[in-house]
């Protein structure tokens, strides 16, 4: 499938499925005309049509003018977003690429016409500046369905592809995981507040801090700890402020937080 002529249709565009639009349209693979977007007000999506997407609440529409379909309702509208589109997929022509949390390939292919290859994507909302964290799966025996959906989202940020009873790990860790990391520069900037730095000054030295961290492992390819000991020394601030964020349970919390996500995010579709 050549991606600049791959029409791309975006059933429920809401957050997630926004910043999808924003980062393919932002990469060199594809152009806004070439994806369509579906919402039920669609008068919200309107500077997205000024922008040049085609934009409709006619979700039959958007599936017929497309390629490949991005499924990102939520959970509890799937099944009758399925009962309407479902049978107007066509195995020689779709693909169809699920973000909904929950809903594994194998449900969704029992509410499609017969055939048509089902793939999963968990991408988060840097997505839309392209620096998502996006896992993949599929069920398919086709190959070419993990390969054009990783090279769909290899657009927009790193994939990875795993283990479809991984994906509801993936969302707490990546999709759920971002706001977590972003709480963290809040807390760190609300630090900077209290030790005499404006709001504003803070937030820019706590975001470019936690940025340079996460450049400086995806650069050296190092265990978090091995760069924590570059920077604490004997009887130091650092290894101070560490203990002191250890005693009060960040890790700890950081963790429980991910599995309780994790549990949830494995409860949020159920077959009606």
């Amino acid at each position: 499938m050549n991606l600049a002529e791959t029409t791309i249709a975006i059933i429920g565009a809401g957050n997630i499925g926004c910043a999808i639009a924003n980062g393919l349209a932002a990469s060199d693979a594809f152009d806004s005309k070439q994806i369509w977007l579906t919402r039920r007000r669609a008068e919200k999506l309107k500077e997205y049509e000024v922008r040049g997407f085609r934009v409709t609440g006619d979700n039959y529409e958007a599936v017929s003018n497309a390629r490949v379909v991005i499924i990102c309702v939520e959970p509890h509208q799937l099944d009758e977003l399925l009962a309407e589109v479902g049978s107007s997929f066509n195995p020689d022509h779709h693909l169809v690429i699920s973000v909904v949390s929950g809903a594994e390939t194998t449900t969704i292919e029992k509410q499609v016409t017969d055939g048509v290859p089902v793939a999963r994507a968990m991408p988060n909302t840097a997505i839309a500046i392209r620096e998502s964290m996006t896992c993949i799966c599929s069920g398919s025996q086709n190959s070419s369905v993990l390969d054009v959906t990783k090279a769909i989202f290899d657009t927009v940020g790193h994939t990875r592809i795993i283990r479809e009873d991984q994906m509801t790990s993936a969302t707490a860790l990546c999709a759920c995981g971002i706001a977590f990391f972003l709480r963290a520069i809040r807390s760190a900037s609300q630090g900077g507040i209290e030790i005499g730095f404006h709001a504003h000054e803070s937030l820019e030295m706590a975001t470019q801090t936690a940025k340079g961290a996460a450049s400086l492992l995806a650069a050296m390819e190092n265990h978090p700890e091995f760069e924590i000991d570059r920077v604490t020394t004997p009887k130091g601030c650092t290894i101070s402020g560490l203990n002191q964020m250890e005693h009060g349970g960040f890790s700890s919390a950081m963790i429980k937080g991910i599995l309780v996500s994790s549990e949830k995010a494995e409860k949020l579709y159920r077959k009606g």
